[in-house]
């Protein structure tokens, strides 16, 4: 690791943007008990507001993102932007409108009015796992690492970073992650906007970096097969059933908001899109080929060449990208496992209160799964492929007649295509001999998973009654 050359003046940037996040949430406090509003924002937020925390929610994993195009360049547009500007639209016509008239305020209480109480508190456990923090988590332990210099294992720096995530969140609920990531956002777009400009003077335009580059960096595909792109296709689906858009669908003032917010929102993931993907081709130009880590591009990048303050604000940055996704999904597994799943087994406790709970909770969890699986892909990846398929029709059935299930067929896909997935994946990982990755005879773990919901849905499917 390379030892980083932080300054007083960078630590107090950095120390600033954190006091900054107190004070945000601080403004209101523990100033309601009413459910909708702190869960919900009270259904007001508006098309600014929702475009800020949508953008920068969707966007934690920023370190994972310019270890991509450091080492495979601009095919990161068409892996890991695509599929999601697509499926992103697809929600937003098909979806986003009729969440906002929905009455529920969560995924499982939507579940549950559906098709029955015992389906939605079932679904409670897998989505409270599939919005893990964990990956966040990570990322944060390993930048505070390399700003340290390597002092302290990153763990010590994670949990650090998550209790103090946990102390804002519980003090705010959802009213504190819309104030705080409509900072966010501007952080992230103007520390790689800088970013950028000291690489062109440090380096040259766009022309001397193509001379510069190779030829997998400027292949679209990124020399990876027309399979396994397709893979990250699927994978994009997690958009249907990621908790964070169905709340932020739930909360805008109106369903035109939901849907022209999720518009706009696209349109700034392709501009970021832009910045961080030449950001990495830049690194790749002027750190050279070879980095023992990857995943630190974009620091390692901002060390060399930005200035003293400078590249306190770029850090500062990369702390907002993952820190508006960190408190996102800390806000929503949290309400998911303490309102959605707690709350039936102790009626008389505030539903916040088990919130809160829930998020502290969900904290350690976070904390223990990095110690199990201390990579961000290894994170995504398993969760992803096991939780996905399980959820995916159940949760579309809610609000599109086709994909509606009869209630006891919903209990049978959660469980039983996220268990197949499951499965699937303990075989790739115990019979090396057999499997590449996880994927057990050249066979991903989410297609299994994805087959046996779709056979459940065939099977079991309600066209009868229609969908309100």
């Amino acid at each position: 690791m390379v030892d980083s050359i932080f300054t007083g003046l960078d630590w107090l940037i950095v120390a600033s943007y954190f006091v900054f996040l107190i004070w945000l949430s601080w403004k209101k406090g523990w100033n309601s008990d009413d459910e909708e509003e702190f869960l919900l924002s009270g259904r007001k937020v508006t098309l600014p507001a929702f475009v800020a925390t949508l953008v920068s929610t969707w966007y934690g994993g920023i370190l994972g993102v310019g270890e991509w195009s450091y080492q495979f360049g601009i095919s990161q547009w068409l892996i890991l932007g695509v599929p999601f500007y697509i499926f992103s639209a697809l929600f937003a016509i098909f979806l986003a409108g009729k969440i906002r008239l929905n009455k529920a305020l969560t995924i499982p209480e939507a579940i549950a009015n559906r098709y029955s109480e015992k389906a939605g508190r079932l679904s409670a456990l897998p989505i409270f796992i599939l919005v893990s923090p964990a990956p966040y988590i990570l990322m944060l332990g390993l930048l505070f690492q390399f700003l340290s210099g390597g002092d302290a294992p990153f763990l010590f720096y994670a949990s650090l970073v998550a209790l103090f995530s946990v102390l804002y969140i519980t003090i705010g609920g959802f009213g504190a992650v819309i104030r705080t990531d409509i900072l966010q956002i501007i952080l992230m777009f103007s520390g790689f906007i800088i970013l950028l400009i000291f690489a062109v003077a440090e380096f040259g335009g766009f022309g001397t970096l193509t001379n510069s580059l190779t030829d997998v960096h400027l292949d679209i595909t990124g020399g990876n097969s027309i399979q396994y792109i397709l893979v990250w296709f699927f994978i994009a689906l997690w958009t249907f059933v990621d908790p964070s858009f169905h709340q932020r669908a739930a909360a805008a003032e109106s369903p035109e908001t939901a849907r022209k917010g999720i518009f706009v929102s696209i349109g700034f993931w392709i501009v970021f899109d832009f910045l961080t993907c030449f950001a990495g081709l830049y690194a790749f130009a002027i750190l050279g080929e070879g980095l023992d880590q990857p995943v630190l591009a974009y620091p390692m990048l901002a060390e060399q060449i930005l200035p003293i303050g400078l590249k306190g604000l770029f850090f500062v940055s990369l702390l907002a990208t993952i820190m508006s996704t960190l408190d996102s999904y800390l806000f929503i597994s949290g309400q998911t496992l303490g309102r959605d799943y707690l709350l039936k087994y102790f009626p008389d406790v505030n539903p916040n209160l088990l919130t809160r709970i829930g998020i502290l909770v969900s904290a350690l969890l976070g904390i223990l799964l990095i110690i199990i699986y201390p990579s961000v892909i290894d994170l995504w990846y398993v969760i992803g492929s096991v939780f996905i398929p399980g959820l995916l029709i159940p949760v579309l059935g809610i609000y599109l007649k086709p994909f509606k299930l009869k209630a006891v067929y919903v209990i049978i896909s959660i469980i039983g295509a996220s268990a197949i997935s499951l499965i699937w994946l303990i075989l790739g990982t115990t019979h090396p001999d057999q499997a590449v990755g996880y994927a057990y005879f050249g066979v991903e773990p989410f297609y299994p998973g994805l087959f046996a919901a779709i056979l459940i849905w065939i099977i079991g499917k309600d066209g009868e009654e229609e969908i309100r």
